[in-house]
């Protein structure tokens, strides 16, 4: 059974803030969250984590082995250097979206993301270090089938784009509504998945799902650990194999 520590990071009062004392510059206000993910990324994976910019105002982060102790030293951090802060919201279940649910809940009752009040919350509960297992989280790593050939060498860059972000988007759905999952494009081809307890049928049923709804063939490796981190290697050892094979499936152990 997984247990999935989920993070919901939240920029307060963004909205209002862009605009403030006028509108900012776009390439500003880009440049600042590029750069506040890249030190929130580097933050949590540094302590085994992954994060996932989402909407770059909200981010969305596994971070089993992270304590509440990382999670204030990560808003400190960041209001020391940045003119936003971060609220924080923390939350565990045996599915992903579970935990994001609970952790969005939480957040959300200590106040809007657009309330000038609300300031640096931290809410939630972490699993703590004695119940923490080698199988509490499961990732699969998908990318698509000969993407180079199929895209990149043949179609214009944003034709590319397009094809490859239909198939991601057919993914995230299923993955969300058949298996409470959640689902992050990260760049290129790839795609990962946060997992409950899946198995092999699980997975085929998404490849053919996305074939199917979106002409998108896809191969999937899959790995569990006890953080995002060893469960992340694990999974692109796997999806290394279905490379080396040519199959569609693989699990790392």
């Amino acid at each position: 059974m997984t247990n999935t520590q989920v993070t919901l990071l939240q920029i307060d009062n963004y909205g209002p803030w862009t605009v403030t004392p006028e509108p900012r510059r776009e390439a500003d206000l880009q440049t600042l969250q590029s750069r506040l993910y890249a030190d929130v990324s580097q933050f949590v994976g540094n302590r085994d984590g992954y994060v996932f910019f989402t909407r770059f105002d909200n981010m969305i982060a596994v971070t089993n082995g992270l304590d509440v102790d990382d999670h204030a030293l990560l808003q400190e951090s960041v209001g020391n250097r940045y003119p936003v802060t971060l609220s924080l919201a923390v939350a565990t279940g045996t599915t992903p979206v579970r935990a994001l649910a609970d952790a969005t809940e939480r957040l959300q009752a200590a106040g809007s993301a657009q309330d000038k009040h609300r300031r640096e919350i931290l809410e939630g509960r972490v699993i703590e270090a004695g119940h923490r297992t080698d199988d509490d989280v499961q990732i699969a790593h998908f990318d698509v089938v000969n993407a180079t050939g199929q895209y990149t060498d043949e179609l214009n860059a944003f034709d590319s784009f397009i094809e490859i972000e239909q198939g991601y988007a057919a993914l995230m759905k299923h993955m969300r509504h058949a298996h409470g999952s959640l689902s992050f494009f990260v760049g290129g081809d790839n795609v990962i998945v946060v997992c409950p307890d899946l198995e092999r049928a699980d997975y085929e049923d998404a490849i053919g799902h996305v074939q199917a709804e979106a002409d998108v063939t896809l191969q999937v490796g899959v790995g569990r650990g006890e953080s995002a981190h060893a469960a992340g290697m694990s999974a692109k050892h796997a999806l290394e194999r279905c490379r080396a094979e040519e199959t569609r499936v693989a699990f790392d152990r």
